[in-house]
């Protein structure tokens, strides 16, 4: 089960198993408030692409995911990207925040890991829903899918500057490296696969949403 905060009865919200998601126009609605600027919202489109594509095959293949999460969590996760630019603030941290504000407390969890995993998650099933849009987030670079290589090359590049920043970035790959493995042990999908939504980006290019 579930729909936005505004739209549930408290019966529903206290229902075992709720969990309160944004709708499409709503998602769209926060992204306009919040600024997000034309490129990030590209971005954002792409990684929902992935994350989408992801959570149905795994679903077909037995995985327990809430697919209206992993979309929202994926459209959302760099809610916090424009607003931050200024300030230098966490922007995974900020828009989780906003989110929990909001009433979203599932998806900010995945929007607060869509930059690096938390180690140690209570949650027994193999895979997450913020696993697989940190994973996405991680194919996508500007709105393009690239490998994970193509796309640590560029963090490296941009954030690498010191010893230490490098190694973040390094052990962040390694992580992401496992991740894929176990992404796609499951599926008969390879990695290399989702290149192919490369093209869907003339769709929402000129529709304005994905």
């Amino acid at each position: 089960m579930s729909r936005s905060p505004g739209s549930r009865s408290p019966a529903e919200a206290a229902a075992p198993g709720f969990v309160a998601v944004p709708t499409l126009p709503e998602c769209l609605a926060l992204m306009e408030e919040f600024g997000m600027l034309p490129h990030i919202r590209e971005h954002s489109f792409m990684v929902l692409a992935v994350a989408r594509l992801l959570g149905r095959e795994l679903t077909r293949a037995g995985f327990a995911l809430h697919l209206p999460l992993i979309e929202a969590g994926a459209l959302l996760h760099d809610l916090g990207k424009t607003p931050c630019l200024a300030t230098g603030e966490n922007h995974a941290h900020w828009g989780a925040a906003v989110l929990e504000d909001r009433g979203y407390p599932e998806v900010a969890r995945i929007v607060r890991e869509h930059i690096r995993v938390e180690a140690g998650c209570p949650d027994p099933r193999p895979l997450r829903e913020a696993e697989i849009v940190n994973y996405a987030d991680k194919r996508v670079l500007h709105t393009q899918v690239v490998s994970l290589a193509q796309r640590f090359a560029d963090l490296k590049r941009r954030y690498g500057k010191t010893p230490e920043s490098l190694a973040r970035i390094q052990a962040t790959e390694d992580l992401s490296r496992r991740l894929e493995a176990k992404i796609f042990d499951s599926l008969s999908l390879a990695p290399e696969d989702l290149s192919h939504l490369n093209q869907r980006r003339k769709l929402w290019q000129s529709s304005g949403s994905p």
